[in-house]
Order: structure tokens, then C-alpha cells, then sequence
């Protein structure tokens, strides 16, 4: 075996470990995508989870919430605490529609979240109300997306 056979051998050796690792290299990649998946519907599971527990563990906000809903009169401070609960819902929203765009969530679940949303602000005067107010915080495509969810539109 001449030197010059020896040498194409090694260099098939080291192209088809570099091959191998690139496709090692992409399968992790791969793994990391479905890990990143996972991690954030399970975030955005436990946001809700944490949004419905709060309400549900204080009869005077579950009250609250229930009364502005209904469209009874709120004392000022009640208002404040209802707004401020809707915004934080708000940005909540606000992240599963970004998490959405960026291709983390699935269409089927986001379409589900979308009339989940859009079911609520069309039975609720306070929360359109509360939407109005915090509309302008949030981004223009999160804005159309809610906007174009109301049926009819108070803002």
C-alpha cells in the first residue's frame, strides 16, 4: 500500500466522520425543537393554570370577575383590580399569539385558544372595555388578531 492509497483512505475516514457528525449535529437539533415545543405549551399550560387558580382560590376576585362580566356596577377599586387582572390576561394572550407566530404552538390549538378569546370578549362588556384601554400596549398584529374577534367593536 503506497503512501498516496493510505492518504485517500484517511481522508474517506475523516469526510464520512464529519458526515456522521452532521448528521448526529441535526438530529440533536431536531430534539431541541420538540424540547423548546414541549417547554412552552408547557408554560403557556401553567400561565393559564396560575390565571384560573387565582381566581378560583379567591371568591372575592372570582366574584369580581363574575359581577364586571355580567356587567354590574364595580366599585372604583373594583374596576382597577378588574382591569388590572384583564391586562395581565391580556398579555397572556398576547404571548401565545407570539409563541403562535413564531411556529411554537400548533394551528389547531391556537385556533381553539382564538375562539376561546374571541367567546369571552363578545360576553363581556367589562372585559371589551378593559381591551379598549390596553389595546394600544400591545403589538399590531396582536391587536388586529383580537380586534378582528369582536363582533361588535366599543373601542
Amino acid at each position: 500500500m503506497t503512501a498516496d492509497t493510505l492518504n485517500r483512505w484517511l481522508t474517506l475516514g475523516a469526510n464520512i466522520g464529519v458526515l456522521i457528525g452532521i448528521v448526529l449535529l441535526l438530529m440533536e437539533l431536531n430534539q431541541n425543537e420538540l424540547n423548546m415545543r414541549a417547554q412552552t405549551r408547557t408554560d403557556l399550560s401553567n400561565g393559564i393554570i396560575e390565571i384560573l387558580h387565582v381566581s378560583a382560590s379567591n371568591p372575592q376576585l372570582a366574584s369580581l370577575i363574575r359581577r364586571a362580566d355580567d356587567g354590574e356596577e364595580l366599585s372604583a377599586d373594583e374596576l382597577q383590580q378588574y382591569r388590572h387582572r384583564s391586562y395581565a390576561l391580556f398579555r397572556y394572550l398576547e404571548n401565545i399569539h407570539y409563541q403562535y407566530r413564531l411556529g411554537l404552538y400548533e394551528e389547531n390549538e391556537f385556533s381553539a385558544q382564538r375562539n376561546a378569546w374571541g367567546s369571552y370578549l363578545n360576553r363581556s362588556r367589562a372585559a371589551q372595555a378593559a381591551w379598549c384601554n390596553y389595546r394600544l400596549t400591545v403589538s399590531p398584529e396582536f391587536r388586529a388578531e383580537v380586534d378582528g374577534l369582536l363582533q361588535r367593536s366599543t373601542c
